[in-house]
């Protein structure tokens, strides 16, 4: 009853609101009697003629809880303020709320195949979200009608995006084989592996799939051209859905190599929503002039359940830095030195300094973003540093809160990662180096304090998702972890508090992320 009273209120208000407080359209808009025509004409009217919110805060007005034409067609209005590169950041819930509109042609339809048709970098990423849900049958009729006029509107883009679709195909089919391959049982394990791998470079080698992968450009990036493939280098990944790592030949990198990932029968979506909300991140702590050197690099998915990762260069995962110090699997997760002693072996002097310093601050980056995002399965094969310092996390399939449990016990109880060896490299290997360690810890919290002011905009981007079908996000219900980790509602002293306690839990509590960490690679041993 308060409820209703308080948006009888706001409705009675609306021309106060369209003068002093534009930016409350969206809440006017959940008090509207839409039965009531007299309502419905004064809005279109105010409609008209109300100030024009900034595309972030006119994105909220595409979810489900706005499906009226003349709203949704003012939203767009809005969004035609966005460059192209903002456009781009929110790309992937913009196809998402087409599912939300009430026709097929629609203004947001029209201002995406507009602005795609003028971007042909825009054009690229919209074919691939397109087609990579065109096989789910509520969107398969409209989706494909959108990539039907963005082909005919675009005829010489056509034969680009061709080729890499019949390179994606080639791809799928040496996964295939390769699953057929290692689900023939044999005796030893190793020969297996080596006629698998040996049954892969034959077919990369055979003119039908030489061809047909090279000379194409990135799906993850149209502006990097892959030449050829330099088929010694490439493997398959030990996981599952044995992913294909495929490394090219690159000319306009000066001869370095460029490596992807291909994924087939793993849903890269989640993955692709937490890499733009890392790009998100990193977007608004640089507009308040805070680097903190985040790695979000290149995930895309392609098709159902098949997609692509970048591989990024020069870089080893923890795991794999704590084993090369220790012969032993369970000892090497304690080893406190490993890290920083690795990073002494790739930089010196100034390099060193300057390495360390790229550790702290990326360490800080993901230690707030992890933590406002949920991130789960933190163990050490998810965590890599590239030789430059930068820390980065990858494998983004548990998000808000979802942690992984055993026998009803949750592995992971700490708020984020935050273990003594990377607190040795950030003090640069001087116990009791409280300068530095000050600094880091300045660094996490102002980045949280500049997330937090920007709450509403992660809200509405999940928001925006939440009939897309990725497997942690379904209803309102898992937005509420992100409610709580921003501290939405409460005042800044409150958040700051909050978060300071997570800070102190983090580190008090990271013994229990060795003791994962050692079960992990002890487990990893075993099967190896």
């Amino acid at each position: 009853m308060l409820e209703n009273c308080l948006f009888d209120l706001i409705w009675t208000l609306r021309h106060d609101c369209h003068l002093k407080f534009p930016q409350s359209l969206p809440k006017l808009l959940l008090s509207v009697k839409w039965s009531k025509h007299e309502d419905m004409a004064q809005l279109q009217a105010l409609l008209q003629i109300w100030p024009r919110l900034s595309p972030r805060d006119a994105l909220e007005l595409l979810d489900f809880n706005y499906p009226d034409q003349y709203v949704r067609e003012y939203a767009v209005r809005c969004l035609r303020e966005m460059s192209d590169e903002e456009l781009s950041q929110y790309l992937l819930q913009l196809v998402q709320v087409l599912r939300y509109e009430p026709y097929y042609d629609c203004a947001l339809t029209r201002f995406l195949l507009e602005r795609a048709q003028a971007n042909r970098k825009i054009g690229h990423f919209l074919f691939w979200h397109l087609r990579s849900e065109i096989h789910m049958p509520a969107v398969s009729i409209q989706f494909a009608l959108i990539l039907e006029a963005y082909c005919r509107g675009s005829i010489p883009h056509i034969e680009v995006l061709k080729k890499q679709v019949e390179a994606l195909s080639k791809l799928k089919s040496v996964n295939e084989l390769i699953k057929l391959g290692t689900i023939k049982t044999a005796r030893s394990k190793t020969k297996e592996a080596m006629l698998t791998k040996e049954a892969m470079m034959t077919c990369l080698r055979q003119s039908g799939y030489s061809e047909t992968l090279s000379d194409l450009n990135s799906p993850l990036n149209p502006s990097i051209q892959l030449s050829g493939i330099n088929v010694e280098r490439c493997r398959y990944m030990d996981s599952k859905m044995k992913p294909l790592w495929i490394v090219y030949h690159n000319k306009l990198l000066r001869g370095d190599s460029l490596g992807i990932i291909f994924k087939n029968g793993d849903d890269l979506r989640q993955d692709m929503l937490t890499l733009q909300i890392l790009r998100l991140m990193d977007l608004l702590w640089k507009e308040n002039s805070l680097d903190l050197r985040i790695v979000p690099y290149g995930c895309l998915a392609t098709g159902d359940r098949a997609g692509l990762i970048e591989v990024v260069s020069s870089a080893d995962t923890i795991a794999n830095i704590q084993l090369t110090s220790s012969n032993v699997a369970a000892a090497a997760a304690f080893n406190k030195d490993a890290l920083l002693n690795w990073l002494k072996e790739k930089n010196s002097g100034d390099a060193l300094d300057r390495a360390i310093e790229e550790f702290t601050l990326s360490c800080a980056g993901y230690c707030v973003a992890t933590y406002v995002l949920g991130i789960g399965d933190r163990h050490s094969d998810n965590i890599m540093v590239r030789s430059t310092g930068q820390l980065f996390h990858i494998d983004f399939g548990h998000i808000l809160g979802n942690f992984k449990s055993k026998f009803g016990i949750k592995r992971e109880r700490v708020p984020f990662i935050l273990t003594h060896d990377f607190i040795h490299v950030i003090q640069q290997g001087k116990t009791g180096n409280t300068e530095k360690f000050g600094s880091f810890r300045q660094y996490c919290e102002d980045a949280y304090l500049i997330l937090r002011k920007n709450g509403n905009l992660f809200i509405t981007l999940f928001a925006l998702m939440l009939t897309a079908g990725l497997p942690e996000l379904t209803s309102v219900k898992d937005i509420q972890y992100l409610k709580d980790s921003l501290a939405l509602g409460k005042t800044d002293e409150e958040a700051l508090k909050q978060f300071r306690q997570k800070f102190d839990e983090a580190l008090r509590e990271s013994w229990t992320t060795k003791v994962n960490w050692m079960a992990h690679n002890v487990a990893k041993d075993n099967r190896s």
